[in-house]
């Protein structure tokens, strides 16, 4: 009412009332009256923004890449930031220009011109590897860009959500990393292979070197053995040597003994060979019937008889004839059954 306004703000927004082109009211957060035909209100923003960005741009390698991100700014300086775009509100409430929106296409513009330079200066695989070092790298840039001072901005923060390149290009990456990666594997399962063989190996030779110790210790015990049973063969050849060696005196003494024997039987059969010869020639002049009488002292009856027979038959031819009855043969012959 008669040109009496009302304005109520919140802590995030800055008021610069100005009158006759001088600032005469300013803060964050303010409420007042004014007079509008005299007065023009610049309401300034200093909340955090957060405004994303999606832009292609060409790697060092002519590669094509999509950067996507955001940034996250503040108005540090409504006074500098009001001087250079217009922030005045209408009498609904309202800017009554279009700067309050290029504000943050100002600011990703200088995003996109430091990122492109990041970007430009690297390779393909060198720009999809080195995310968060350019991420700083433009950051820095930014914070101390001349543009971004002059507009009275704080970059609060910057991140890069992806980097993607061409669909042909990711899947030629992806067959790059994915042949490198099965070489890789390829490479870990022969060194797991020749570790296997090496340790195979270390087992063998153990086994090996444990046989051989094992063969050297029969050896030994073989030998031993060998040792052992020469002692018992020389022990039982040296017994047996004595044995042969009592066999020998025995033998020689029995051969003393049969050449004493043989010796002493040459004289006694000698000495009766002697007495013999001494008989017969003392009986070699005498009458053969005495001889004979003399021979048949100590005979028994059938041997009388055999001698009676014998002389019956020297003198057959003087006997005419001869009987011999059943009792005297039975009489000659019961000595002989009886014996």
């Amino acid at each position: 009412m008669f040109g009496f306004r009302y304005i109520k703000t919140r802590p995030t927004q800055y008021v610069i009332q100005h009158r006759n082109g001088r600032p005469r009211r300013e803060g964050a957060g303010l409420a007042f009256w004014y007079f509008a035909p005299s007065s023009s209100i610049v309401v300034v923003p200093t909340a955090s923004v957060n405004e994303p960005f999606i832009f292609p741009e060409v790697t060092a390698d002519f590669q094509e890449v999509t950067v996507q991100g955001q940034v996250t700014y503040r108005v540090a300086d409504p006074r500098r930031t009001s001087a250079l775009l217009d922030f005045s509100f209408g009498p609904r409430g309202t800017y009554v220009s279009e700067d309050p929106q290029k504000l943050s296409q100002r600011l990703i513009d200088q995003v996109q011109v430091a990122m492109r330079a990041q970007v430009q200066a690297l390779t393909l695989k060198d720009v999809l590897a080195s995310g968060q070092a350019m991420v700083a790298r433009v950051a820095d840039q930014l914070r101390s860009h001349p543009t971004v001072e002059e507009l009275g901005l704080e970059l609060l923060g910057l991140s890069v959500l992806a980097v993607k390149p061409k669909p042909e290009t990711a899947k030629a990456l992806e067959a790059e990393t994915r042949e490198a990666l099965l070489r890789q594997a390829d490479e870990a399962v022969y060194v797991r292979r020749n570790a296997a063989v090496a340790q195979e190996r270390t087992i063998k030779e153990n086994e090996y070197a444990t046989a051989i110790a094992v063969e050297i210790k029969k050896r030994e015990v073989r030998e031993a053995q060998l040792e052992a049973e020469r002692s018992v063969q020389e022990r039982e050849l040296q017994l047996r040597r004595n044995e042969m060696a009592g066999k020998v005196g025995l033998e020689e003494q029995n051969k003393e003994l049969v050449a004493l024997s043989s010796a002493n039987a040459r004289e006694e059969a000698d000495a009766k060979a002697y007495g013999l010869s001494a008989m017969m020639r003392s009986l070699g002049d005498g009458d053969p019937r005495i001889l004979q009488a003399l021979a048949s002292v100590g005979m028994n009856p059938g041997q009388l008889m055999a001698v009676a027979f014998r002389d019956l038959a020297g003198n057959a031819a003087k006997i005419g004839q001869l009987n011999v009855s059943p009792d005297l043969l039975r009489e000659m012959l019961q000595p002989q059954a009886s014996r």
